[in-house]
């Protein structure tokens, strides 16, 4: 990958203690880390404890920060592994299969998901009423870009788990999203 001289400056100056360097990287990625911590997290006071422990650990990491990626990218990963720490603490982050009641997948509405155009704020609501372990792989896979394997991997759960729980994350938002015109 090639590095981009400047990144590469902020990060050198952010080792070296410069207090104004570490609040530009901050200010570059704050707004939208605390998104993945606000859908991830629900609570808007857990999403900005996530976020702040995660620039912790930013910080206190960057030394090992390689340029195999983009700075973004691995800040992202630091923010996402926060959040998923914080859930797994409070233990309420996956619903298990077995546990879960089978979802109807009928639909009359044919469109597909993806074509629907529906309001931001509806998205959002109708995003935060899903249960934690739907979220967080709906919110992983569908805005974060990872892939079941790496859902599966973070999350310590099957691809299969992760499949299926995305599957049925989408159908409760359509439902909730239905529901409301």
């Amino acid at each position: 990958m090639k590095t981009n001289p400047l990144e590469t400056k902020l990060v050198t100056d952010c080792i070296n203690g410069d207090r104004d360097a570490q609040y530009r990287l901050y200010c570059r990625y704050d707004k939208a880390m605390y998104n993945i911590c606000l859908r991830m997290m629900k609570k808007r006071e857990d999403a900005e404890d996530t976020l702040q422990d995660a620039f912790m650990d930013v910080f206190r990491k960057l030394g090992t920060f390689r340029f195999e990626s983009t700075l973004g990218a691995w800040i992202k990963r630091i923010v996402v592994n926060n959040c998923l720490n914080q859930l797994k603490k409070r233990k309420d982050f996956i619903i298990q299969l077995e546990n879960t009641p089978e979802l109807s997948t009928e639909d009359n509405n044919t469109r597909d998901f993806e074509e629907q155009h529906y309001q931001v704020n509806l998205i959002k609501n109708a995003m935060q009423s899903l249960p934690h372990g739907y979220r967080v792989i709906c919110s992983l896979y569908l805005f974060e870009g990872f892939d079941h394997q790496e859902i599966a991997d973070l999350l310590e759960i099957s691809v299969s788990t992760s499949k299926s729980q995305l599957h049925r994350a989408k159908i409760k938002l359509r439902k909730n999203l239905a529901s409301h015109g």
